[in-house]
């Protein structure tokens, strides 16, 4: 058994099976890849994996359990690594945040700033993808941070701690009809085509079920994954916005009305997460604490590990 046998089973989960895709991430051949795998059934006289023909479509029960122990050998063995970058360069490095285009845009540039200023030498990476996706990336530790409003809290590798709580906003052009309503309604609302949040991004779960609930069945003329696409086309008169209410800005969206709909959505929180046991750098703590003041080192230690 060895290393890159270890390497060669993870790879082959993440790129679903599909060996020519394992072969090109880990920088070998297609044949070199299979003989490993062949290799390590031979020695532990199981078999890992499920195939029909040559093709492999699935992992054995034996394989199933064997994945967490090579996860859990691959995360310690990253762990090690940072923990000797921590002692030998603990002011240097590269910190990996995964998070949406609504977070990065509009909830982390002050902070993004301030950590810059302390570890000017951290190369830090903006990852911008969706929940679905910061989740894969924490699991793989191609991420050190998650920060989204779905997918994180409910995921129970990761740990996750509370950011910010917000609300969805009803954006209009200047002098529409629904300004002039109040107390704004979702009868209202879903008298007008709506521009709002892909499902599964940016609390749009929320919007739906508020509609669900007043057994409203709103227009969604059109379904972006960022606030500034939703704001473009409201502002051309192709429908009403609902957005995340930390999207709007009186002094960039001159040409939009912000209103008022704390009281049609449901709260949202986005989250902060780190997944189980994955060593952090002293300069990732401190980014979450300049994210929540109050979240101690110690208290995100103990949670994770």
């Amino acid at each position: 058994m060895n290393f890159q046998q270890l390497r060669i089973i993870s790879e082959t989960i993440r790129q679903n099976y599909n060996l020519t895709e394992v072969a090109n991430a880990l920088f070998t051949s297609q044949s070199g890849v299979s003989k490993h795998i062949k290799d390590l059934e031979d020695e532990l006289n199981i078999d890992l994996f499920i195939r029909k023909g040559k093709r492999l479509t699935g992992l054995t029960a034996p394989g199933k359990e064997l994945v967490k122990i090579v996860d859990r050998i691959l995360l310690d063995t990253r762990n090690i690594k940072r923990l000797a970058e921590q002692f030998s360069q603990h002011d240097q490095g590269e910190l990996t945040v995964a998070t949406t285009h609504t977070q990065a845009q509009y909830a982390l540039p002050d902070v993004v700033r301030q950590f810059k200023e302390i570890f000017p030498k951290v190369h830090l990476v903006l990852h911008e993808s969706s929940p679905g996706e910061i989740v894969s990336m924490l699991l793989n530790g191609q991420a050190d941070i998650g920060i989204a409003t779905e997918a994180l809290e409910s995921t129970s590798e990761l740990v996750s701690f509370p950011y910010y709580t917000w609300h969805h906003a009803i954006i209009v052009p200047a002098e529409h009809p629904l300004q002039s309503i109040h107390p704004l309604t979702l009868e209202a609302v879903a008298q007008f085509p709506i521009i709002t949040y892909h499902k599964g991004f940016t609390g749009r779960s929320r919007i739906d079920q508020a509609f669900s609930r007043a057994e409203l069945t709103p227009n969604i003329a059109m379904s972006a994954l960022d606030a500034d696409v939703i704001k473009t086309y409201v502002t051309l008169g192709m429908g009403i916005g609902i957005v995340a209410s930390v999207a709007f800005t009186p002094e960039r969206d001159t040409k939009l009305i912000k209103l008022d709909g704390s009281h049609l959505f449901e709260q949202n929180t986005t989250c902060i997460s780190i997944r189980r046991n994955h060593y952090l750098r002293g300069y990732a703590y401190r980014f979450i604490e300049l994210c929540i003041p109050s979240l101690s080192r110690d208290t995100i230690c103990s949670e994770i590990q």
